[in-house]
């Protein structure tokens, strides 16, 4: 397999950064919020559509993917707008996301990129991107039971998700050795 440059990777990157600091700020009760997570979702879904678009090779995974990630912008920009019965969006994020895992997300989270060394270090931030996407998750089933500690450990669980996407997109080391971490293969 021969590994393609992909286009727009960066920005993709900068806005899933931006979406993150929005769904902190609606956490944290902060202004502006909604705005930073409209343009964010926006920006993803229109980013990613140009992606696909100038993509030479089409596969039928790469169909899969621009519908996971183009009904999971448009879901949430729909949740932003109060929009109710999204139950079939919900039903497309849930059939593409199946088929992304069944076709390809196993193997793309057991072997992620063949080329790069796993050194200790990110050995620990891979494990704190877990903790975090973990602590999101408890932190979220908590706020939902009204239990104590909810807000610490969902803010704590986004702000590690945060650092691991912002370093991942800022890295100094991964620019200057062209790092495709996170980006899929292609033949």
């Amino acid at each position: 397999m021969s590994n393609t440059k992909k286009i727009l990777t960066q920005p993709l990157r900068i806005f899933i950064v931006a979406m993150l600091m929005g769904l902190l700020m609606k956490v944290l009760g902060w202004p502006m919020a909604t705005q930073v997570m409209f343009v964010s979702f926006t920006t993803i879904g229109i980013l990613y559509s140009f992606r696909f678009w100038k993509k030479p090779i089409k596969q039928f995974k790469d169909y899969n993917k621009l519908i996971l990630v183009l009904f999971w912008a448009i879901n949430g920009v729909l949740n932003i707008l109060d929009v109710q019965h999204t139950i079939y969006i919900h039903l497309v994020i849930a059939i593409s996301f199946v088929l992304w895992f069944v076709l390809e997300g196993a193997s793309y989270l057991i072997h992620g990129n063949q080329h790069t060394k796993n050194s200790t270090l990110q050995l620990l931030w891979n494990i704190a991107m877990v903790f975090g996407t973990l602590a999101i998750i408890a932190g979220s089933l908590m706020k939902i039971l009204h239990w104590e500690y909810a807000l610490s450990l969902l803010v704590l669980g986004i702000v590690i998700v945060f650092a691991y996407v912002f370093r991942d997109t800022f890295a100094v080391e991964g620019l200057k050795n062209e790092d495709t971490n996170g980006e899929e293969l292609q033949a």
